[in-house]
């Protein structure tokens, strides 16, 4: 039997695997390809059902996703939170500045520690926040300049048109799959994806503080300021 979820990222994997990036672009990493595995164990283990709450973030962290094949997966939340871990291979083209080392890899994304930090806080234990919340990335590809990320925003317009056709595609698949009264942007861009995709179905769009080490309001204590947003936005309730 097979799973929605699982299908839909099966073809978005297939559908960017294909495309092609310029300078100053030097590396593409798909973690969908040679993080499958993982990617597929958060699937099936946390990606069935009706979720009441969708989170959409930009696209894969150096030392988050791209490692684990989870969106914002900080190795050890994965590991220990999640209970996923697995077997990542590397990529094609491998960036020296930027080496795949999957669950050995010892460095902590920040933001996947504040974001899934905020919800074992809240919510105890994984499966209690994943039966009524999913969390996914609009974007399943990283993309480097050497060893610098470049997020999708800043590639050309001839690279996204094709690119964004195929998230736009995956990310309409994946709400009609979970059918979500709630799918909220983490930073504005995600919002506006999500606006532009799926804004004419009968669900809210909201959005919450991006947890990025770069913000500096998410510096001055990103837990206490998502947690205020989702609060007064209704999506979680006191």
């Amino acid at each position: 039997m097979t799973h929605p979820l699982v299908d839909a990222a099966a073809q978005l994997r297939d559908a960017v695997d294909a495309l092609h990036f310029s300078a100053p672009v030097t590396h593409v990493y798909n973690p969908l390809d040679y993080a499958w595995a993982p990617h597929r164990a958060y699937l099936e283990r946390y990606g069935s059902g009706k979720k009441r709450v969708v989170l959409l973030g930009m696209n894969p962290g150096p030392f988050g996703m791209v490692q684990t094949g989870v969106p914002f997966g900080e190795v050890e939340m994965v590991r220990r939170w999640m209970g996923i871990e697995a077997e990542v291979s590397r990529p094609r083209d491998e960036s020296p500045k930027r080496p795949i080392e999957g669950f050995a890899c010892a460095r902590s994304e920040v933001s996947g520690r504040r974001l899934w930090g905020l919800f074992a806080d809240r919510f105890g234990v994984a499966d209690v926040f994943f039966a009524e919340h999913f969390v996914a990335n609009y974007c399943p590809l990283a993309f480097l300049d050497g060893g610098r990320n470049v997020t999708p925003d800043k590639l050309s317009a001839a690279e996204t048109r094709p690119l964004f056709e195929a998230c736009d595609a995956h990310l309409r698949r994946l709400v009609e799959a979970l059918e979500p009264d709630w799918v909220v942007g983490v930073g504005a861009w995600a919002q506006k994806r999500a606006e532009a995709v799926v804004g004419d179905l009968p669900l809210k769009i909201g959005r919450v503080l991006h947890p990025s080490p770069a913000s500096p309001a998410a510096n001055r204590g990103w837990a206490e300021a998502a947690t205020r947003q989702f609060l007064e936005q209704g999506i979680w309730l006191g």
